[in-house]
């Protein structure tokens, strides 16, 4: 479920961490690693309990409708698009989400209060008053209806965030990558996912273990503390043009975890770590540190390929 990019920017995390001295140890820092990935699962779970949860809400809020003393034509004859959503109830169905929502312990009975309130917004919404109108519903469109939930709405809704801030900084931190996943979840959704259909695991992998890229996270956390002063004085060499100790600190864990992905992640190739860690430091650094972490990783790949310092496994690796 999580791409590459997605455990770099943990792992990035994670070593800021470590070198600002929140984490006590190597152990425990790679452990609280491990935990904020897994609480990213734990939150997506989570969130579509709740678009489950919403789904109930408005089934039962229907029948409650219809008891009225008054009840009118839409209340007796109500537009059932949404609670016969074909995501939703196959998810309803899913073995392996029971397993997950169980585990879990996800549990909506005390916050009707927030399922109510998205309700009502959700009501007001242009494209939910569209859905209804529909008369003759594909899958297709049932899926586009629950990513415009997800993108216009739940993105965005405080009290939500509020109820997860409150159960865990994790989820606070997880909320926007959370709905991204969602979102790429329900778009893969097809008429063959039944109750005996696997959800995604929170690690990719070609075999579907999720080992590779588990793997991956730990190794690259670890080793660049374990070679931390060997990785600075590779630095020290290609920075003479500033002064390193005022390099941005995030600038300098980037082009650690670059240097290690080049020398020591035998199947990820040079140009991929190249993009991706510009592309980390545009977001995550200063406005300069794109141009400085490019130039010294063009002079580190020049370098490291001389001296036979990139150990590639496969065609078209290095370059």
């Amino acid at each position: 479920m999580l791409y590459r990019r997605h455990l770099r920017i943990k792992v990035l995390q994670a070593l800021y961490s470590w070198y600002t001295g929140s984490a006590e140890d190597l152990g425990s820092g790679e452990k609280q690693l491990l935990q904020s990935v897994n609480k990213i699962y734990e939150l997506f779970i989570w969130q579509l309990s709740f678009i489950i949860e919403l789904r109930r809400f408005a089934d039962v809020r229907m029948e409650e409708n219809k008891q009225k003393f008054y009840p009118t034509d839409e209340d007796l004859k109500p537009r059932l698009n949404f609670i016969q959503n074909k995501v939703l109830l196959a998810l309803e169905q899913n073995l392996d989400f029971k397993r997950k929502d169980a585990a879990f312990k996800t549990n909506w009975g005390s916050e009707e209060g927030i399922v109510r309130k998205f309700f009502n917004e959700l009501k007001e919404k242009d494209f939910y008053n569209a859905y209804l109108l529909n008369e003759n519903l594909s899958l297709e469109d049932d899926k586009r209806f629950l990513i415009k939930l997800v993108d216009l709405l739940l993105a965005d809704f405080d009290l939500l965030k509020s109820f997860y801030e409150e159960k865990s900084v994790h989820y606070t931190d997880g909320y926007d990558l959370v709905n991204i996943l969602l979102i790429k979840f329900i778009d893969t959704v097809s008429s063959d996912f039944i109750s005996g259909s696997l959800l995604p695991d929170i690690y990719k992998s070609e075999n579907g273990s999720g080992e590779e890229d588990m793997q991956f996270l730990k190794r690259l956390y670890r080793h660049v503390i374990t070679r931390d002063e060997e990785l600075a004085e590779i630095l020290k060499l290609k920075t003479n043009n500033w002064d390193y100790e005022r390099v941005p600190m995030m600038d300098i864990i980037l082009l650690k975890m670059a240097i290690i992905e080049f020398q020591e992640m035998e199947t990820v190739p040079v140009k991929v770590t190249l993009n991706e860690y510009i592309e980390l430091a545009k977001y995550f650094s200063t406005p300069n540190s794109k141009t400085f972490v490019n130039g010294v990783l063009d002079r580190l790949i020049r370098e490291f390929k001389e001296e036979g310092k990139i150990k590639k496994i496969g065609r078209g690796l290095v370059e």
